[in-house]
């Protein structure tokens, strides 16, 4: 019960899992869903820095647990859905966030890592939301939200599975949204040139001077720009946006 002079947040009473959430933009959106009243499920490969995220939502008022999981092992992805209905015995919102970069040339890439590529940035996505689905359908509502990218439009050199498996979420996101609805919405959130961990393990910011030379807002994106976006399309505000892929890119042409 919301008492006199409080505000109810945007997703009060609701249970979120975030995955890839202990840096970047998955760490900044679990805090914002915490903030707006989720319970969040915070997920990650690393136990310090997912407690670190834990911490602070607790800190602030809000609730949440972790659960480690590595996003390319698939009895880690059951592990995640397993947790979560033994802790709040439902789930409403599922940000499948975590990703994995690759910055191999076409004619050097393994089948060994375009297969952890499209395990991580393609399959895992799909797993999660088999498992979350019938949970979701019996309650009749809920969210499904798959970080794709700009590299879902177009391609450059260098990042053949990387840019492979992003057009592939695009396109399983639109399936998605097809195959759950109504009463799943399934909307994929493409960021640009954003400040991310993935972004320092190839040079930091400054290897995005392109994208930010290339866009109207001329400024590199940080997690809380992708955060506000991903609590839009989880809340009841965006009840009527189904199968999108919306761009949070500063308005980068690719």
């Amino acid at each position: 019960m919301i008492k006199e002079g409080e505000k109810m947040g945007k997703l009060d009473g609701k249970v979120a899992i975030v995955t890839g959430s202990t840096s970047g933009m998955g760490r900044s959106t679990a805090k914002l869903y915490a903030e707006e009243g989720a319970k969040v499920v915070v997920t990650g490969r690393n136990e310090e820095r997912a407690q670190a995220v834990v911490d602070d939502i607790v800190a602030a008022g809000g609730e949440a647990f972790a659960v480690i999981a590595d996003m390319a092992n698939v009895d880690d992805i059951k592990k995640i859905f397993d947790a979560t209905m033994e802790k709040y015995g439902t789930v409403d919102i599922l940000f499948n966030n975590a990703g994995l970069l690759s910055v191999t040339p076409l004619l050097d890439i393994t089948k060994e890592e375009w297969d952890k590529v499209f395990a991580v940035d393609v399959y895992a996505p799909l797993y999660l939301t088999q498992l979350v689905a019938p949970v979701m359908k019996e309650k009749g509502k809920g969210v499904v939200i798959n970080t794709c990218s700009v590299a879902s439009y177009a391609a450059h050199f260098g990042f053949v599975g990387y840019i492979s498996s992003k057009h592939a979420i695009a396109g399983l996101t639109k399936s998605m949204a097809f195959e759950l609805g109504p009463e799943i919405r399934c909307n994929g959130i493409a960021p640009g040139a954003i400040h991310t961990a993935m972004v320092d393990s190839i040079g930091g910011v400054e290897a995005l001077q392109m994208m930010v030379d290339g866009a109207p807002m001329k400024r590199v994106g940080q997690g809380e720009d992708i955060a506000a976006l991903a609590l839009f399309l989880a809340s009841d505000e965006s009840e009527f946006v189904d199968g999108q892929i919306i761009r949070c890119d500063g308005g980068f042409e690719c």
